[in-house]
């Protein structure tokens, strides 16, 4: 059975990876720990564990266990009492990290209770934060600062340097295909780029590296950028060649839709550029790949993964 190893965080790498886990494959996500807001950050400056908020969102998009169970680990306490705001999941995953000593070993707990269809990792047991530089000379810490900021960023590194886990280089090394994405660039599959031992995994792995790419821009993030311009900040981090190829979607996004995300979040679909991709080392693979959810462009789990098994047969 061919190996995948998905590196990133946020909504996006769940939404991948329910699309999946119904291939035949053997999947392992590399969750960046680096997130510092809402429920997360609360835990974090707490407890001084690395976040858990993504892990659990990845946990439970790889869960074959009755729905319930999901939405029971995904229901967020309301009201004004210190319990207001948390998910249940990230409340147990503290716990878990607190009585194993670890917060793989919370993890590995957690996807057991689950039943899970593939492993998920910590990019590190570290609490660590994210640091990035503005093309203005100012430096931003904190993940959830750089997200709200919507200054233009330059570069992003740890402020403390992560001790990655063993095993997540064994799998990277390991792998057959290795997925960027979905995510947010800069914020959640950049954290796992700084790390020079990913880096040097990916380079000595004999996989292939695939990027699929987001189909709106991010403020903040990734503003005004093309497809090419997603896989020259790759190059900056990965050098040139390293990704292989990169999915881009295809379908046309409806004018009404475009203007409530300008109007909204200061986004805008990503343009396809083929005559600038011809010009990298890098294979443009085309397809339509959204819909539309209350409004919001997602990208399709079933298709996306559909795409990317094809293309790791084809290869």
């Amino acid at each position: 059975m061919q190996r995948i190893v998905v590196l990133g965080g946020g909504h996006g790498l769940s939404v991948l990876l329910k699309g999946l886990k119904l291939f035949p494959v053997e999947l392992t996500a590399v969750v960046a720990v680096s997130d510092d807001g809402s429920s997360t950050g609360k835990l974090r400056k707490e407890y001084n564990i690395p976040a858990v908020g993504d892990l659990r969102n990845v946990v439970i998009s790889l869960s074959e266990s009755e729905p319930l169970f999901e939405k029971l680990f995904q229901y967020r306490f309301k009201g004004s009492s210190d319990l207001a705001g948390h998910p249940v999941g990230n409340l147990l995953l503290a716990a878990l990290t607190d009585i194993n000593g670890s917060l793989t070993e919370a993890v590995a707990s957690f996807s057991e209770i689950l039943n899970l269809k593939g492993k998920v990792l910590p990019l590190t047991e570290d609490t660590v934060t994210l640091v990035a530089h503005t093309k203005q000379g100012e430096v931003l810490e904190g993940e959830e600062h750089i997200r709200k900021s919507g200054k233009e960023i330059e570069r992003v590194e740890y402020k403390e340097k992560p001790n990655v886990l063993d095993e997540v280089i064994t799998e990277i090394e390991n792998a057959d295909l290795i997925i960027l994405g979905l995510g947010s660039l800069v914020t959640s599959i950049i954290p796992n780029l700084i790390c020079p031992e990913v880096v040097q995994a990916i380079k000595k792995s004999q996989a292939r590296v695939l990027y699929v790419c987001n189909a709106m821009t991010e403020h903040g993030e990734t503003d005004n950028f093309t497809v090419s311009d997603h896989i020259k900040t790759l190059n900056k981090y990965l050098g040139e060649g390293v990704v292989n190829a990169v999915l881009a979607n295809s379908k046309h996004i409806d004018v009404d839709i475009q203007e409530r995300y300008k109007k909204l979040e200061h986004s805008e679909p990503v343009v396809v550029d083929d005559e600038e991709m011809e010009k990298l080392k890098t294979k443009l693979i085309k397809e339509d790949l959204i819909v539309i959810q209350d409004q919001m462009v997602r990208h399709d789990p079933m298709k996306t993964a559909f795409v990317i098994f094809s293309y790791l047969l084809r290869e």
